[in-house]
């Protein structure tokens, strides 16, 4: 491609592109083995997005980093063949333990700081393409704080407590954690978009992450409005005043995930799996800019090539003359099979 692609990207974003790049193409996975420093996983990230010459760049680090930054510890050296680090301790024992949860300066603590740097190294390295952090919603952080599934069926949360003695028993103590947590991604996010020049990452961008958080009914739409939504506004409220001109993809993972619930205008893109059953198909019509394209587990190994191909067929077809973002409809797995990934790179124009 001879544009411009991240002039192409915000252009796509804002819907003002001229239709001269139809959609722009990406995807991401965790580099394991790499997520630990902020240099090695910089490098390591960049030569995976080099390597594939994807369009535009979703970071993804490490998935634990929240946890380990209100005190859980886990095992750098073994990730159990999975894409999680083992865990050592984690700061909740009992539903009380919530009390002990607080803001935090994103730049004085360490894996935060961590992430600003790798991100801003990123950024540097990758000046022609649009850059954009994963930062999970306030809720999610809970969840993954207290080891608790972030989706209905999540057979790799191995919590003390349960959803129902932390957060809807106590209310009150869990939105006070929700606040303190919200603060802290607040000035996590500010700081990512910000410019280098003043202290920033200076990324895109935001990858807003609620991940499978009412999916299933896990939130229903009360439990959403009362427990996640106040405090993702106090996020995104915070990325738009430090930066007007970032985008916010959001991104709502797993089947039945109420995709509609977001459509309102307040998000530049949005991502959901069209592939699965309850959510909108590829042609529905949406007023957010729409990111699909594949199922993100058919990348696992050469037996989900067909399917990415028809997949992503569909969605080109389905969205011919609105421009898009083509991609996974989550992480790929780890590792994936470089066919299927070439496949979707193949895809580019």
């Amino acid at each position: 491609m001879t544009a411009d692609r991240r002039q192409s990207f915000h252009d796509i974003a804002h819907h003002s592109s001229d239709g001269s790049t139809p959609y722009l193409v990406s995807a991401w996975q965790h580099l394991v083995g790499h997520e630990y420093g902020a240099r090695e996983f910089a490098d390591t990230y960049v030569d995976f997005v080099k390597r594939w010459d994807w369009d535009w760049v979703k970071i993804n680090p490490r998935a634990v980093y929240y946890a380990e930054a209100w005190g859980g510890v886990y095992d750098p050296d073994d990730y159990q063949g999975y894409v999680i680090p083992k865990k050592i301790s984690s700061p909740i024992t009992t539903p009380v333990d919530i009390e002990g949860i607080r803001e935090l300066d994103p730049l004085k603590t360490p894996e935060f700081a961590e992430a600003l740097e790798a991100a801003r190294l990123i950024r540097q390295r990758l000046e022609d393409r649009a850059v954009l952090q994963t930062v999970f919603s306030p809720l999610s952080v809970l969840l993954q704080i207290a080891d608790l599934p972030l989706y209905p069926d999540d057979g790799y949360a191995n919590s003390n407590t349960t959803v129902e003695d932390f957060i809807f028993n106590q209310p009150q103590a869990a939105k006070s954690a929700l606040e303190h947590i919200a603060r802290t991604l607040a000035g996590y996010g500010a700081s990512l978009v910000r410019s280098i020049e003043d202290g920033g990452a200076g990324l895109d961008g935001i990858f807003y992450a609620i991940t499978g958080t009412v999916s299933g009914g896990y939130f229903n739409r009360e439990q959403y409005l009362e427990f996640s939504e106040p405090y993702d506004r106090i996020v995104i409220d915070a990325i738009r005043e430090a930066n007007p001109d970032a985008v916010v993809l959001f991104h709502t993972c797993q089947a039945d995930s109420h995709a509609a619930w977001f459509d309102d205008g307040a998000f530049e893109f949005l991502q959901w799996d069209p592939f699965l059953q309850g959510n909108p198909k590829v042609a529905d019509s949406l007023t957010s800019v729409p990111v699909v394209g594949a199922r993100s587990q058919d990348f696992a190994d050469e037996g989900g090539i067909d399917r990415i191909a028809a997949n992503a067929a569909e969605s080109i077809a389905a969205l011919k003359g609105t421009p898009f973002l083509l991609a996974p409809s989550c992480t790929v797995p780890t590792p994936a099979s470089d066919r299927a990934l070439e496949t979707l790179r193949d895809l580019r124009v």
